[in-house]
């Protein structure tokens, strides 16, 4: 099994655009969208959901029977979830369970609480795995594991998986790249940008993953673009592409397909270009 994901410093890059594309050149590899907080390949490659699940994220604390009323656990409690009244705001619980370790009567429990839901679906380009982290859910990292593991079950030792990364540099990111064959960081050249590469490129390093590095939107920098080329030749990055800015992409969501299927301008033949690299570097 092979295993590529597409990272970014952060989000807008056009890590999406890079990565659905990359599915539709690939032909019938696995495709799992990381970027489970603000997920968005779906929207291009319009999945049929063929099975969904409940994700279980966290635990909430909750009063499952009348108490003595000794206040022990609205003393333990850092975040003022439990009132004098020991009534519990589970919207500020933040899960540690010191309540329900010090309560004597173990009225306090531990409860499951779903937080998000897991797909498995079919696309034009073969299966895909993702997952939608409900408003204020948690465990995204936890959540990003299990897309993974569903993409591996489906790809099996033989297979290819590209992964839409979580952007940045959290838990999430490290759950999207932790294992995999190569990390291609597509990079925007402008100051932040720059900067987000760096620190997502250190990440990567930190856990011996071969990384390669895009350009998308070359040309409204030169000279930062240049900047990333010599950053990547000094530390020994291949460069596999260099993007231009084009409206296309855009046009190309609206309509929702990759950019390689919508047009053949000279976006789409970057993005055949990089493909062609990746592949052979993969």
């Amino acid at each position: 099994m092979k295993q590529i994901t597409i990272i970014s410093g952060k989000g807008g890059t056009g890590k999406t655009t890079v990565a659905a594309s990359l599915a539709a050149l690939a032909k019938n590899a696995v495709m799992a969208d990381c970027d489970v907080d603000a997920p968005d390949l779906h929207l291009v490659l319009k999945p049929e959901v063929e099975k969904q699940e409940d994700f279980i994220g966290t635990k909430v604390a909750v009063k499952k029977k009348d108490c003595s009323m000794c206040g022990k656990c609205h003393e333990v409690c850092r975040f003022g979830a439990i009132s004098e009244e020991i009534e519990i705001d589970e919207g500020k619980c933040e899960h540690c369970g010191a309540c329900a370790f010090v309560c004597p009567e173990n009225a306090i429990e531990m409860e499951d609480r779903v937080t998000g839901t897991v797909y498995t679906s079919k696309t034009r380009f073969g299966r895909m795995v993702h997952a939608d982290l409900r408003v204020g859910g948690e465990a995204s990292g936890k959540m990003v594991t299990k897309v993974r593991r569903e993409a591996q079950q489906l790809a099996g030792a033989d297979g290819l998986i590209i992964i839409d990364g979580s952007p940045g540099i959290g838990c999430p990111l490290i759950a999207s790249i932790t294992g995999v064959d190569l990390v291609l960081v597509v990079v925007e050249p402008t100051v932040s940008g720059i900067h987000d590469m760096e620190r997502v490129i250190d990440v990567a390093r930190h856990f011996g993953i071969h990384v390669l590095v895009c350009v998308n939107k070359h040309d409204i920098n030169a000279e930062n673009t240049k900047k990333i080329e010599d950053f990547c030749k000094e530390q020994g990055f291949t460069v596999v592409g260099r993007l231009p800015y084009d409206k296309v992409t855009t046009d190309a969501m609206i309509n929702e397909k990759t950019v390689v299927e919508y047009s053949d301008s000279e976006m789409s033949r970057g993005l055949k270009k990089v493909w062609e690299k990746v592949k052979v570097l993969v």
